[in-house]
């Protein structure tokens, strides 16, 4: 009979048991008969070494890491050459920082099971702290592919392409975590972060393409406005303006900044000039009627 404990805190931090990062770890043996998962990953571990490697999983629980690393290399060493030995190994070699060496057991561990995901995605954590993005963002994708539904692989996937400089499929992955977990403050933070390196990119290829473009003008403007300087964003609505006299919402913007500054006739001017340009605004018509409703001045 066996009895289900909880699975091992390890770094990154795995959500679903059905990884099986510590499959022996996750189970109390009997010491009739050991008890195994119906399908490890990797093959089976022979009855003789599973006390050994319970005993590496109870010293890596208690994070007595040198001890936890030779017990599982005793089990590789013994014949218990098995996918998740390998990953229990790796496990320890990167809590430990020593991320080349771990790399190198999750490597095994995905040679002896190519479709154990875990090794994927710990690997994959390991190549971000050792600055390895795009084989990261590979290893990533091949994990997320393998569990499309694990939230670990997909958190994972998200920082690795924000790290390469990919917000928009980082969002993508984001968008997902919060699709399948929505009420998770984690994955909105995440979402929220994902977005604001999206914005920074897209600011960023806009100064690439056009330093002078009106968009890029009005974003800095309203980042100004943000900051309640509203001099400093009004001159910079002036040249987005100048830049593209079409373009909705610049006038609509300086028009806002002259009424709450006093200035009822400028804000009147710009007013005009941005339903001109959209008859139907309503922002512009509602300041409008404000403006004509305070009177002339």
């Amino acid at each position: 009979m066996t009895a289900k404990r909880r699975p091992l805190p390890l770094v990154p931090r795995l959500s679903s048991c059905a990884l099986l990062i510590v499959i022996f770890g996750a189970l109390s043996i009997s010491t009739a008969q050991a008890q195994q998962p119906p399908h490890p990953p990797g093959g089976v571990l022979p009855v003789t070494l599973q006390p050994v490697f319970r005993e590496g999983v109870q010293a890596l629980r208690a994070g007595k890491l040198s001890h936890a690393a030779e017990l599982f290399s005793q089990v590789v060493e013994r014949g218990g050459n098995t996918a998740f030995v390998h990953n229990n190994l790796g496990i320890v070699y990167q809590q430990q920082g020593a991320h080349r060496k771990a790399i190198a057991e999750f490597r095994q561990a995905i040679h002896l099971a190519p479709k154990y995901e875990a090794p994927h995605v710990l690997m994959g954590a390991s190549l971000l702290a050792l600055g390895q993005v795009s084989e990261a963002v590979r290893v990533l994708a091949r994990a997320t592919s393998l569990a499309p539904n694990e939230p670990l692989a997909r958190l994972e996937l998200g920082k690795a392409y924000i790290r390469a400089n990919e917000p928009l499929k980082a969002v993508r992955q984001m968008q997902f975590l919060r699709h399948i977990a929505p009420k998770d403050p984690e994955y909105a933070y995440q979402l929220g972060t994902a977005y604001l390196k999206l914005g920074e990119w897209c600011v960023a290829r806009i100064r690439q393409l056009n330093p002078k473009s009106a968009r890029l003008y009005q974003i800095m403007a309203e980042n100004y406005r943000a900051q309640d300087q509203p001099e400093r964003a009004k001159s910079l609505l002036e040249k987005a303006a100048q830049a593209d006299p079409s373009l909705p919402g610049v006038h609509l913007e300086i028009a806002t900044i002259d009424f709450q500054q006093g200035n009822s006739q400028s804000a009147r001017t710009e007013v005009q000039k941005e339903l001109a340009i959209v008859p139907d605004s309503a922002p512009a018509l509602a300041l409008k009627s404000r403006l004509d409703a305070a009177g002339p001045h």
